[in-house]
């Protein structure tokens, strides 16, 4: 069982920042691809930041150059720095595990953390 337990949301003004955190087990970290979604009111859920068992990264194209996605072996965990939120930020932030084994997928979610960012 995949267990993702993120932590770090908040409430935030224009131009803040805040980082997300999702801890997982070492086997999840070793061998799954992670990243971070996001789902405002009213709209599906959207990819903002993955990063591979390998290290590569992929953003959405209208965070990049304000969030960070990065990965800690140590801790087993992965973070997402957003820097400069917009208002439009504003949604649940659920982390992702994934790995395609023998042509089935393996998509695990997180339990989500609020993002608000309003003056």
């Amino acid at each position: 069982q995949v267990q993702l337990v993120e932590s770090g949301g908040g409430l935030v003004q224009p131009g803040g920042s805040l980082r997300l955190s999702c801890a997982t087990s070492g086997r999840v970290f070793r061998d799954y691809d992670m990243g971070w979604y996001r789902q405002a009111p009213g709209n599906e859920r959207v990819l903002v930041a993955t990063v591979t068992s390998f290290g590569s990264t992929n953003y959405l194209d209208i965070v990049k150059g304000r969030f960070t996605i990065s990965r800690d072996s140590a801790k087993n965990t992965i973070y997402l720095q957003m820097n400069g939120l917009k208002p439009e930020d504003t949604a649940v932030y659920y982390c992702n595990a994934r790995r395609l084994m023998r042509g089935t997928l393996y998509n695990n979610w997180g339990q989500g953390t609020q993002v608000t960012v309003s003056s």
